[in-house]
Formats: structure tokens, sequence, C-alpha cells
């Protein structure tokens, strides 16, 4: 599975919940307009006034094929409510565990060799992850890469935001162990709110 990562930047953070309900709306459609996506994930931060919708496909192919519909949406959302698209990245789906019924996401960027992503996800599901799943509120995980670039994401997803803060030390701690695992830098923290899952289709 793939994932399409698209960051925006609000410039009113007043109006999120009237984004959330937009997407919440257009979902409904998304079994139309993007027939191969397989679920929908949107990560809301009205403290720093960004966001980011993940939308998942079974293939770089398919998420090919989908960009015009994406396009048409957005240019029926005005920029205004949707924000500033900042970047639009694609991501193989390493790794998934979990996720249903999640209020809160932690999301960890790395940057590494791109030879050393699968050794870096053995060694992380033997030391790192049998850990983070004992935090409290732990909710379960996506493990993105960029196999050509190096680049990663760890989505952790929690039962609430003060799940969130409370294991902030020992997170930190667990990252760090991570990117040594796979001798990757430590490029970006982010704090979220999940404001939106949808499943789109059945696998």
């Amino acid at each position: 599975m793939y994932a399409r990562v698209a960051a925006f930047e609000q410039s009113d953070v007043s109006i999120v919940d009237e984004l959330i309900d937009t997407v919440r709306e257009r979902s409904r459609s998304a079994r139309t307009e993007l027939p191969d996506a397989r679920a929908f994930l949107m990560l809301v931060d009205r403290e720093n006034a960004r966001s980011l919708g993940i939308t998942f496909f079974e293939s770089e192919e398919a998420i090919r094929q989908a960009e015009p519909a994406f396009e048409r949406m957005g240019d029926e959302i005005p920029e205004e409510t949707r924000g500033r698209r900042v970047s639009v990245d694609v991501y193989e789906v390493v790794r998934q565990e979990g996720g249903e019924g999640a209020r809160a996401a932690r999301v960890s960027s790395f940057e590494g060799p791109p030879d050393k992503i699968d050794e870096g996800v053995r060694q992380a599901e033997r030391d790192v992850l049998p850990r983070a799943r004992q935090l409290p509120g732990w909710n379960g995980y996506y493990w993105l890469a960029d196999r050509s670039s190096g680049r990663a994401k760890l989505i952790t997803l929690f039962e609430s935001i003060d799940a969130v803060r409370a294991s902030e030390r020992e997170a930190n701690e667990l990252r760090r162990q991570s990117a040594e695992a796979a001798g990757e830098t430590i490029t970006g923290v982010e704090r979220y709110e999940v404001a939106l899952t949808e499943q789109l289709a059945v696998r």
C-alpha cells in the first residue's frame, strides 16, 4: 500500500472546524471521485495552523491516476478554507498497525540511507515497538518510507492529545533509538488531532 501525503498551511485557524466539515462532506463523494482510494486520514494542528491529508492507495500508479481528481477537488474548495498546499509526497506504507478510534497523532520525520530502511524497520520492530505499544493511550501506527530518497515518517496514534503529551519523554527516547538503528537523522516532530478517518473501499 502507498500513501499520498498532502501538507497544508492555514491562514485562519478559526475556520478549521469548517474545513473539517467540508472535508468530511467531500469524503462521501470520494468513493466516486477516487474509486481506487482505500482510506483517508486527516490530521489537524490548530496551534501551528497546519494540516495533513493522507490518502491510501494500493499502488503508486493508482496515486498518479488520481492526481487530476485531487486537483479538481482542490479547486472546488476555496484556498481560504482548505489552506495553502505546501507539499505533496508519496510514501510506501512499510508497516501499519491498529489506528481505529485514534484521536491524536505524533508525526516523526526521518532522513537516512535508502538501503537501510528495511534494516531499521526490523530493528525497531524488535527493540522499539514492543515498548511503544506499552505507552498509555497507544492506538497504533503507520510507518511510511520513500525508498528513493531515504525519507520516512512514523505516524504514531493515540486515544487522546493528553496521551500524546504524557508520552513525550519516553517517545523521544524511542525515536532516538529508532533513528540510530536505521542510521537516520530526525528532521521533525509534529503533533496533531485526528480530525477524520474514513475507509473508502474494501481491500
